[in-house]
C-alpha cells in the first residue's frame, strides 16, 4: 500500500511497480525473520530453523537484486516482456547472467571453491549487469571475465605440486 504509490510516483510504469512488490512478496518466503519455507523445510528434515532460514536466505540473495532492475534500469520493462523482443532476450539473458555471477558472489563457487578476490569481482561484475544499459553490461561481462581468469590462474596455481 505504500511502496505501489511511490513508485508510481517516481514514473515506474505500473506493471514494473506491481510486479516490484509481487516479487517482494513472493520472496518472503525465504527472507529472515519470517521464512516460512525455511521452517518448514527444516521441520520437515530434522534440521536447525536458524541456519536453514540463513542458508535459504543465502541462495536466494541474488534474487533480491533483480526487481531492482525492473524499476531502476532503462531496460526495466525488458524483463517482464515488454518492448521489442530483441531487447527483452537480450535483457533475459544478461540479467540471467547477472543473477549467475553474483550467485557465484555469494555461494563463493565458479568452477571450483572462488577466493576472496574473485567473490569481489563477481559482486561488482553483477551489479554492472544488472544496470541493463550497453557500457555497464560490456564493463560487467569484463569484469565477470577477469573473476574467471583470476580463478582459473589461482586454482592451476594451487595444483602445481
Amino acid at each position: 500500500m505504500i511502496i505501489g504509490p511511490a513508485l508510481l510516483n517516481l514514473g515506474v510504469t505500473p506493471a514494473e511497480a506491481y510486479m516490484f512488490i509481487f516479487y517482494y512478496a513472493v520472496l518472503s518466503e525465504v527472507s529472515p525473520p519470517t521464512a516460512l519455507s525455511a521452517f518448514a523445510a527444516s521441520a520437515i528434515t530434522g534440521g536447525n530453523a536458524h541456519r536453514t532460514m540463513w542458508a535459504t536466505w543465502k541462495y536466494t540473495l541474488p534474487a533480491f537484486l533483480v526487481p531492482f532492475a525492473f524499476v531502476l534500469t532503462p531496460s526495466g520493462a525488458a524483463l517482464l516482456a515488454q518492448g521489442p523482443i530483441g531487447e527483452v532476450l537480450l535483457a533475459a539473458a544478461v540479467s540471467a547472467l547477472a543473477v549467475a555471477v553474483l550467485a557465484a558472489a555469494t555461494g563463493g563457487w565458479i568452477a571450483g571453491p572462488a577466493g576472496p578476490v574473485e567473490r569481489g569481482l563477481c559482486a561488482v561484475a553483477a551489479v554492472l549487469l544488472l544496470v541493463l544499459s550497453p557500457w555497464p553490461v560490456l564493463a560487467g561481462l569484463g569484469v565477470a571475465a577477469l573473476a574467471l581468469a583470476v580463478h582459473l590462474v589461482r586454482r592451476q596455481r594451487e595444483a602445481r605440486p
